[in-house]
């Protein structure tokens, strides 16, 4: 593995949403801002959009990190629930007890009843939900009368939704226009620029250990935003790819060569033109092969 090649304590672009290599790059720390908040205010639904990769299961890790302490938090990473599943996964995370096994309207009526136990302990309650743009049609109307729950103040229950530009869609359709008009704050991610890729390289870099020279240069960096589109998660990969191919070659300075060679093995980047792409498949293969396929792409994959 590279990690002692390049003086590294762990590997700085493997894919898991791990916050402590949390870079608060604009449109980040702006999501963060605005649902922390909308949180505070009350308010009953939050919506955060990005295309795929482009860091919002980090981001809402960091939610769940940084949510003042008297907010209590239901987390729902797998929204592809019929009503009834997501009900019960909700109460499970609010601490009812039995929740798997009493009947659809007393789970209703234990959810509100813990609600307002919550409430009238000083806290206030936020269900997350990641990938919401897999909820089934029923279960978005089910998450639409959770806001239902009330008091004459305030909201019980509030909702944040991290989904894909395809919730957008959705949403759009008039039979799903009541929860629309209830969605108060709404944010788009937006891929990196080419300086904010360089920020964001050399940040988890040094979280990772390195202490060396500038691995990837100013104009790498330029390349590697246009390839990656600006998209962390293909970031991450073209780097990881990189760095292996340096090693592999006994290198130091990661170079033109190197990325182009990561790129085109990567699936939706943007190509490099008058390149050999089968070359560069053998050349990252046989690389693979000489340092251990099965430990390399464990570390990552």
């Amino acid at each position: 593995m590279y990690l002692y090649h390049f003086g590294l304590r762990e590997l700085p672009f493997t894919l898991t949403p791990n916050t402590s290599f949390y870079l608060g790059l604009k449109p980040h720390d702006e999501a963060l801002a605005v649902l922390l908040t909308a949180l505070k205010t009350g308010e009953g639904f939050l919506k955060v959009i990005g295309e795929v990769g482009t860091g919002k299961t980090l981001l809402c890790r960091k939610v769940l990190n940084e949510i003042p302490e008297h907010f209590v938090t239901a987390y729902i990473p797998n929204p592809y629930l019929n009503p009834d599943e997501l009900r019960r996964s909700v109460a499970v995370e609010l601490g009812v007890k039995q929740a798997q096994r009493m009947s659809a309207q007393l789970l209703t009526q234990r959810i509100q009843t813990r609600l307002l136990e919550l409430h009238s302990q000083g806290h206030s309650v936020v269900l997350i939900v990641d990938e919401a743009q897999a909820l089934p049609a029923e279960s978005l109307e089910a998450l639409r009368l959770f806001t239902n729950l009330e008091t004459e103040s305030r909201k019980l229950l509030q909702v944040v939704m991290f989904a894909q530009p395809e919730l957008n869609d959705r949403l759009a359709e008039d039979n799903f226009r009541q929860l629309r008009q209830r969605i108060t704050f709404s944010y788009q991610l937006r891929p990196m620029t080419s300086s904010e890729v360089e920020s964001y390289i050399n940040h988890r870099l040094s979280v990772a250990g390195y202490k060396g020279a500038a691995l990837f240069p100013t104009q790498i960096c330029k390349q590697l935003t246009k390839a990656s589109k600006g998209i962390p998660r293909l970031v991450n990969v073209i780097c990881h790819k990189m760095l292996m191919l340096g090693y592999g070659e006994g290198q130091y300075q990661l170079t033109e060569k190197h990325l182009k060679m990561a790129v085109n093995d990567t699936e939706d980047t943007v190509k490099f033109s008058r390149f050999n792409v089968k070359w560069a498949f053998v050349a990252l293969g046989t690389v693979l092969l000489g340092l251990g396929t099965g430990a390399i792409l464990g570390g990552i994959w």
